[in-house]
């Protein structure tokens, strides 16, 4: 009854959005002096902003155009190929996208930077709410698998870049293709921010995690969609449910945020109010998991840790980082990472045991959380420079 009563209060809850929507832009306060007008229509703005979406925002990447490569039911493989002339032969990159309650254009600044260099592709997770039952389950196999397909779609050399959860089926996906001889077993790995190994300096996300028993997740956690949806029936861990416990992590800084955009409208600075409504246009756009992703993510990652401890199987096939020797491998934390902290992702490194020390790097970013290590200034700056130098220095 969970996602039942969601769609009910926002179904409700429309007319208002709506109303404020259309009071706020049928106000040009931006042009007016201060007034008792200009505060409701900064007000309307505000509130028409107050909403969840559960649409892809657009990529919106200036100069490239979005071409899917390889089209599945739960995702698309998605090629940011640039505008006008062929650009010259450059190393081709997916950035693995992680399926945790945003969409893949979370990562947009992280593509728009990588484009600069490379020829990039981007795991683009579709709403498990609009995937009709027809097309059957969701697992963490079924990820690796859609990992898997979407390199070899790629073609030999690929290199591959994974930010945050994605980072343990990307070691897997390795893994197996390099056991398996495959041709296009990625040339290099690059895992950012991801948990590897949760035992490792635990967060409160980590502990959050063993604090129930998987069967409370299953229980309180999932639900199942409703009508009008494509999906409905499919269970699903929602993602308002997700946004729900990042915002409850720093609710003052969010209602900080609502408070400076009010401000900065009633002010007449726009560009500065536009900075915030940009983010949580994204921020506020969620994506539904598909319940088994979820619960054997939450339960074999967060849990059970089988990859960090050589238990992780896939398809009744043990999965062995130590299989990878070709693939050159980085690993990237941040300095105030609260999510995933200092020493979970640098544990691949002694995971890929038989990966020679000249194919490893390791770099820690100070003065940066969770979001840091791959957006803002210091990605740019400091932490993307190394990421190509290794990406390149490999691509030989």
């Amino acid at each position: 009854m969970l996602y039942q009563a969601y769609q009910l209060q926002s179904d409700l809850a429309s007319p208002l959005r709506l109303m404020a929507q259309q009071l706020a832009a049928s106000m040009w306060f931006q042009k007016t002096e201060k007034s008792a007008l200009r505060s409701i229509a900064a007000a309307s703005d505000v509130i028409s902003r107050m909403r969840l979406t559960h649409t892809r925002p657009p990529y919106a990447i200036a100069d490239v155009d979005e071409l899917p490569i390889l089209k599945l039911p739960f995702g698309t493989l998605l090629h940011f190929r640039k505008t006008g002339p062929a650009p010259e032969t450059r190393p081709r990159v997916l950035l693995v996208a992680p399926l945790s309650g945003h969409f893949a254009t979370l990562l947009r600044e992280t593509a728009r930077t990588l484009l600069q260099d490379h020829d990039v592709f981007i795991t683009d997770w579709h709403n498990a709410r609009d995937v009709a039952l027809r097309h059957g389950a969701f697992s963490l196999d079924d990820y690796i698998d859609y990992m898997m397909q979407f390199i070899a779609a790629i073609g030999p050399d690929t290199h591959v870049i994974a930010v945050c959860q994605p980072c343990v089926a990307a070691l897997a996906a390795t893994a197996l293709m390099a056991e398996d001889m495959h041709p296009a077993q990625p040339r290099s790995l690059t895992l950012m921010a991801g948990p590897v190994d949760c035992r490792v300096n635990p967060t409160e996300v980590n502990r959050l995690a063993i604090s129930k028993p998987i069967e409370w997740f299953a229980q309180n956690l999932v639900s199942h969609v409703p009508l009008p949806h494509a999906g409905f029936g499919r269970r699903v861990y929602p993602g308002f449910l997700q946004l729900t416990a990042f915002m409850s992590m720093n609710p003052e800084r969010h209602k900080a945020s609502f408070r400076q955009m009010y401000e900065h409208l009633m002010e007449g600075r726009r560009e500065e109010a536009k900075v915030i409504q940009d983010f949580y246009e994204e921020y506020l756009a969620v994506n539904d998991l598909p319940a088994e992703f979820y619960l054997e993510t939450v339960e074999k990652v967060f849990q059970t840790y089988d990859l960090a401890k050589g238990e992780l199987m896939y398809r009744g096939r043990p999965v062995r980082p130590a299989a990878i020797r070709r693939t050159a491998l980085m690993t990237v934390e941040g300095e105030r990472d609260d999510i995933c902290a200092v020493g979970q992702t640098v544990a691949a490194q002694d995971l890929c045991s038989n990966v020679r020390p000249y194919l490893k790097t390791h770099h820690i970013q100070t003065g940066v959380g969770h979001y840091g290590v791959f957006s803002g200034r210091k990605w740019n700056q400091q932490i993307y420079p190394r990421v190509r130098e290794h990406i390149h220095a490999s691509a030989g």
